[in-house]
């Protein structure tokens, strides 16, 4: 018997105050993929990461992990994902290490450095996140994909305001994300350079 997929879309619909932004959205997604969902501004990119999330609640539909349906309560899922929004969800009055702390209470020294590092922003430890530029601050959130250990990813424009070195590093590190036996689901109006991905349009 075939093993049920990582997660599955079920006639879903989506709404965002009185319009209907998404009507019996259905697809699978299978462990080890790259899914990038594809729409206009305001198709519901963003929205339906959220309903995945379990952030918002969608009108109908059900959504299925590994087979089991979670529409109703997503804790289940949501202790395997880390969701990052298109806002970096950062602390403008805290340090980079004060603002990793507040995600990763658990993180060790060693871990947090070694992360910054890679980053680019171990020189930025004790700097306030208002006084970096977009590029830096978008690297300190997207620095908890090294940090949480999470099976599912949901980014939401990851690659905004970063420079094409922070793209590279990211890419490379969702390809091994994947790779591992995780799952990536992300919306971008940027181009994929090094990783392959399975592309869903919202509009189609």
């Amino acid at each position: 018997m075939q093993s049920p997929a990582f997660l599955t879309i079920s006639d879903l619909w989506i709404e965002r105050g009185e319009r209907v932004l998404c009507k019996g959205l259905n697809f699978n997604v299978s462990v080890g993929e790259i899914v990038r969902v594809l729409g206009d501004n305001g198709a519901g990119k963003s929205s339906l990461l959220k309903v995945i999330a379990g952030v918002i609640p969608s009108l109908e539909g059900c959504i299925y992990y590994f087979g089991q349906d979670i529409t109703q309560d997503h804790s289940r899922l949501q202790q395997d994902t880390l969701y990052i929004g298109h806002l970096s969800g950062v602390k403008n009055m805290l340090t980079v290490e004060e603002n990793l702390r507040w995600h990763c209470p658990d993180v060790t020294t060693d871990k947090l450095h070694s992360t910054l590092s890679i980053l680019g922003l171990l020189p930025l430890l004790s700097t306030s996140i208002k006084s970096l530029s977009a590029g830096q601050v978008r690297r300190v959130a997207l620095s908890r994909l090294w940090i949480q250990r999470k099976k599912l990813w949901l980014l939401d424009e990851p690659f905004v305001s970063l420079d094409a070195e922070g793209v590279a590093i990211l890419e490379s590190h969702m390809k091994q994300h994947v790779v591992a036996g995780g799952v990536v689901i992300l919306t971008t109006h940027q181009a994929l350079t090094s990783i392959h991905s399975r592309d869903i349009d919202l509009l189609s």
